[in-house]
């Protein structure tokens, strides 16, 4: 089975104002301290902002236990501190600059990057899906390249910014592109090739270390993963299962195809049907798509990775389920994921869900729905005692090291 694992980044807010709260340092030290925690709860770049890195997990069952019972340890610890705590791209309004938490390598980020860091106030959810070898992570980062602009759309959580709607559905998706690396990656030939284009940036525009690669896809340097970092942090578990599912199925589909055919792009482009993505899609497109994406989210056209055009977005995700359902099914998904499918594309995405709250409530509105979706229970789960400490995970499996954990690469 191809095993994954999750980065979930959570803000803590003030909630009255629904600015950052910096009260990360002591619900860090808490969860650093608990058996069932101290391993996967980490610091990151904010004060404000705690990670929950998982245990690597074979089923979606396993990561909705450990999902929603991390999200009820940080919601009880903000609630000790007067906070409220949310899974959002953006936190809704924001100081003019942020505070950092206190480390060597945080605050050089902030000497390189300088003015940037003043607007780096997001989170997001990143997906690690194992792979048997950095060359079959290439040739799943070349698969998946033309399926970014979607879901990028189909993960939007971030609609305000600094106390105003920003008229884009993941502004942190255009925060991002602000450094030097974002966006989609290019194609590349095979692993030497990356390896070799990556190292090559080193030392340019504050890249002074692979972890700092922002792709919205690339390889892990710690783990045998590829990760897919285009999504914002997710409003409910049940968001981030979906976000797993389809990423775990892309990689799956894409590793079997490169066993069968190699890494011949032109052997992959005499098989491919006509609704199947193109690629080789020109980086530029891939681009534009994306900002598109982020602006629009899935409400009218999004960009069709077979046709290199606009259709509509709620028919582009259908054909992203039928194009992974295989896979799905044999991972044991396909049911699930077809229910999250169609709850997205009946309920909206995240930033719609914060934009209704919005405009019905304000900041109450808001804070209603972080308190309403943080803790909400995923569809799949164990059991009546689902949820509570780290019983379903598991830290071994085909494609990984017995013992290895996904860690914070920044």
């Amino acid at each position: 089975m191809t095993t994954f694992g999750i980065e979930e980044e959570f803000f803590f807010l003030d909630p009255e104002t629904m600015l950052p709260a910096d009260i990360a340092e002591e619900v860090h030290d808490r969860l650093a301290a608990d058996p069932r925690w101290g391993e996967h709860a980490h610091p990151e770049f904010l004060a404000s902002q705690v990670e929950f890195a998982t245990p690597v997990f074979e089923t979606l069952a396993e990561a909705a236990d450990q999902l929603v019972a991390f999200r009820r340890e940080v919601d009880a610890d903000a609630g000790r501190h007067a906070a409220c705590v949310a899974s959002v791209g953006t936190s809704p309004d924001a100081p003019r600059f942020p505070s950092i938490t206190d480390t060597d390598r945080y605050h050089r980020i902030v000497r390189d990057m300088a003015g940037i860091i003043a607007d780096h106030q997001m989170s997001g959810l990143h997906v690690h899906v194992g792979v048997p070898s950095r060359e079959h992570g290439v040739a799943a980062m070349n698969a998946v390249r033309p399926w970014l602009p979607l879901l990028t759309a189909m993960t939007g959580n971030s609609p305000l910014w600094r106390g105003e709607v920003t008229g884009y559905e993941s502004w942190r998706t255009v925060q991002l592109r602000r450094w030097t690396t974002a966006g989609c990656p290019p194609r590349f030939a095979d692993a030497a090739e990356y390896d070799r284009r990556i190292h090559d940036m080193l030392g340019f525009g504050g890249l002074v270390e692979l972890a700092l690669i922002a792709w919205n896809v690339r390889l892990s340097e710690h783990l045998p993963t590829i990760e897919f970092r285009m999504a914002d942090a997710q409003l409910t578990a049940d968001d981030t299962l979906l976000v797993a599912a389809l990423c775990r199925a892309l990689v799956m589909r894409a590793i079997d195809e490169h066993d069968r055919f190699g890494a011949d792009p032109a052997a992959t482009r005499q098989l491919r049907s006509l609704d199947e993505p193109d690629p080789d899609v020109p980086p530029e497109l891939l681009s534009a798509a994306t900002l598109h994406a982020a602006h629009a989210g899935l409400s009218g056209g999004a960009f069709d990775p077979a046709s290199g055009r606009l259709a509509p977005a709620h028919d582009l995700v259908r054909r992203l389920e039928r194009h992974v359902a295989e896979a799905l099914e044999r991972a044991g998904d396909r049911e699930l994921v077809h229910q999250l499918v169609g709850r997205l594309l009946r309920d909206g995405t995240g930033a719609s869900r914060q934009l209704a709250a919005w405009n019905r409530g304000g900041v109450a509105g808001l804070r209603r729905l972080f308190a309403a979706t943080i803790t909400a229970r995923p569809s799949t789960t164990s059991g009546p005692g689902a949820g509570v400490g780290l019983t379903g995970g598991r830290t071994s499996g085909p494609s990984w090291d017995r013992g290895r954990r996904i860690q914070s690469n920044g």
